[in-house]
């Protein structure tokens, strides 16, 4: 048994074959943690976790679906349509995502469906280069605006998750020592940092707060071997992003990349610590289901 800690069937991209992706994923004995990056597409990741027994949901805002007049979203073909001003973060909406999967599980065989908050964070890759409003301009212009925008949200979403008792799935790109910091402050709050490709002092920060390094395709692409060498086993977590980061063993450049193939992750870890396919298949899967109690 593998876990994918994070994948993205709900999205777009699956539509016309996604049953027989998850069949394969079920052939491969592969566990998936389907991720929200709004509401829609939690909503979608729930569905799909309470029609398949080998998926798990998480629901959360993605920083780049916040809703701002300070930068225009970029549609992504592959997530599916979106409103081009973003959403506004409604906490009591996603509270009520995670307390009626509650609710149906009591009393009844069926297992929560819902095992995080995610995917939240921060994304600084992506920032204003104009002063385009004029009420975010006094601090340092658009491109100020738009991170504490975004740090408000991530705040907001760590606080239910700590309400909620769920571990996070935390986003981050270009911004480790902001994440760091707030997340300094979220003591009872536990979860993973997807996609990390930090250095190894980050890494250490980070598994130092309790939290795990989410790994995935990148590594194909982004040299993080220190970290990796380094990092104790039973503080990594794989994960595929599907359909991104196809790791290029999967299948000629293009390939879409999906839950089976996490096993490559897998194995470039264990070629990295010296280490057998099983060794890491084990302690990740381990890890995974402490984490998200699955």
């Amino acid at each position: 048994m593998l876990v994918d800690t994070h994948s993205h069937l709900n999205f777009k991209a699956y539509d016309k074959d996604r049953d027989e992706v998850i069949k394969r994923t079920q052939k491969e004995g592969v566990v998936c943690i389907d991720v929200g990056t709004k509401y829609e597409t939690s909503k979608r990741a729930i569905e799909l976790a309470e029609q398949n027994e080998n998926i798990f949901a998480a629901v959360g805002m993605h920083p780049i679906h916040i809703k701002t007049d300070l930068m225009k979203l970029k549609m992504d073909e592959e997530e599916g349509a979106f409103e081009p001003l973003g959403e506004e973060y409604d906490k009591e909406k996603y509270k009520r995502l995670v307390l009626e999967d509650r609710k149906k599980a009591e009393g009844s065989e069926r297992s929560r469906r819902i095992v995080a908050i995610g995917e939240i964070g921060l994304d600084y890759y992506y920032l204003p280069k104009k002063n385009t409003v004029e009420q975010f301009s006094a601090q340092g212009g658009p491109a100020s605006g738009w991170k504490e925008l975004q740090r408000k949200v991530f705040v907001q979403q760590l606080d239910l998750a700590k309400e909620l008792n769920l571990p996070v799935i935390v986003h981050c790109r270009m911004a480790h020592e902001d994440v760091l910091k707030i997340l300094g402050d979220y003591s009872g709050v536990k979860g993973t940092i997807h996609c990390f490709t930090g250095n190894w002092e980050e890494a250490q920060k980070y598994m130092d707060l309790g939290f795990y390094l989410g790994i995935n395709g990148i590594i194909f692409k982004f040299n993080i071997d220190e970290v990796i060498k380094k990092a104790a086993l039973d503080k990594i977590l794989v994960e595929t992003d599907c359909p991104y980061l196809t790791a290029p063993q999967a299948g000629p450049k293009g390939t879409r990349n999906e839950p089976a193939f996490v096993k490559h992750v897998v194995q470039k870890i264990a070629d990295l610590k010296g280490v057998t396919f099983d060794e890491v298949a084990s302690a990740t899967t381990q890890s995974a289901q402490k984490l998200f109690k699955i």
